[in-house]
């Protein structure tokens, strides 16, 4: 059977032999032919290409082995020019995706998204391949974020086609220009969904001496070192790191400026509603009398938390002032009357 098969390969135009004697020696690494398979092992298949030499395809080296049967035709590529028994070696699933890949490549259009690995790296920009297209992206149209071009080398990059030539097979593409376009797009759904009070996500991209900026969604904003936490901030850097993702609260926007403000400390429980929380209604707390005011005065307990003691709860006389109930810097003892969390008040009343 398997002379049989060989006798239909030498008669087919393809598999001419004197065609094939006369190009045999320009069998070379990475070549893609055809072939067709004439005997089947448990390792692998051995491929008439009409020569003196026959071609072998390893098991692995085929993911649908155990459909191909005696008599399949299919192109291969040459992975090694000879095995120890002679033969060239060949691969049938690096000639699929060669095949898909320069389909591929053939469906693309100006404008066209494509991914691609970079494969060198030269001054004049970034090369690959796509099946059997080559792709070429010129310095100037590399990505933004570059530093050093020739440590993209082996690195995925996503880019849009500026030009295709299909019958040379070539393509030059651009990755500023895609970089560009998704910039654009994030900062139309940035600008219209930012709001005051909102929880955003953003990297720490350079820190100040007086705040940072901080990307959000591909925008930058800033964030103040007031606004960095309720205690005094010396450093940024004790706070934030560059580099690093946060979440923030956005506490102003300016649409016409394209300003964004940013708060770190908004999301943190402050000091006083953390006293506050420590308090009971109906307790009685030790304090002092920091403020005085004309309906009453500031009071601050000894755990921190301060509140208001109105004058209609430090008497039960009417007409009187606050000044004659009470004194700066006086010591005395008060009673939580109520506690607001979410406004971080309280309301105190005069223990006598």
């Amino acid at each position: 059977m398997e002379k049989e098969i060989k006798k239909d390969v030498q008669i087919d135009e393809k598999f001419d032999m004197a065609t094939v004697e006369k190009t045999f020696t320009s069998y070379r690494q990475g070549q893609m032919f055809d072939g067709v398979v004439i005997i089947k092992r448990d390792d692998g298949c051995i491929f008439n290409i009409g020569g003196k030499n026959d071609a072998f395809l390893p098991k692995e080296e085929a993911e649908d082995y155990d459909n191909i049967k005696i008599g399949d035709r299919f192109k291969v590529i040459i992975t090694k020019s000879r095995n120890e028994d002679g033969m060239l070696e060949v691969s049938k699933d690096r000639a699929d995706n060669l095949i898909l890949a320069t389909q591929n490549a053939n469906k693309l259009k100006l404008g066209s998204k494509f991914s691609f690995v970079v494969s060198k790296a030269t001054k004049e920009g970034l090369h690959s391949k796509m099946g059997e297209f080559t792709i070429f992206v010129p310095f100037g149209q590399i990505s933004n974020h570059t530093r050093d071009i020739f440590k993209t080398v082996g690195k995925h990059y996503d880019a849009i086609v500026t030009e295709i030539d299909k019958e040379n097979k070539s393509i030059i593409a651009s990755i500023k220009i895609l970089e560009d376009q998704i910039r654009e797009t994030n900062e139309t759904l940035f600008w219209n969904s930012i709001f005051i009070n909102k929880v955003v996500r953003g990297r720490v991209k350079k820190i100040l001496s007086y705040g940072a900026i901080v990307e959000v969604s591909g925008v930058d904003c800033f964030i103040h070192i007031s606004n960095l936490a309720y205690k005094h901030v010396d450093k940024i850097e004790d706070i934030l790191e560059e580099g690093k993702e946060y979440n923030f609260k956005v506490i102003e926007v300016d649409r016409e400026k394209k300003k964004v403000a940013l708060s770190f400390k908004a999301l943190q429980q402050s000091p006083r509603l953390l006293a506050i929380k420590e308090l009971h209604v109906g307790a009685i707390y030790k304090g002092s009398v920091v403020k005085l005011l004309a309906f009453g005065a500031i009071i601050k307990l000894e755990n921190g938390a301060t509140g208001l003691l109105h004058i209609k709860n430090a008497t039960d006389k009417n007409n009187q002032n606050i000044y004659d109930i009470v004194k700066l810097d006086q010591n005395i003892e008060v009673e939580v009357l109520d506690k607001d969390e979410e406004n971080e008040r309280v309301s105190f009343k005069l223990v006598r």
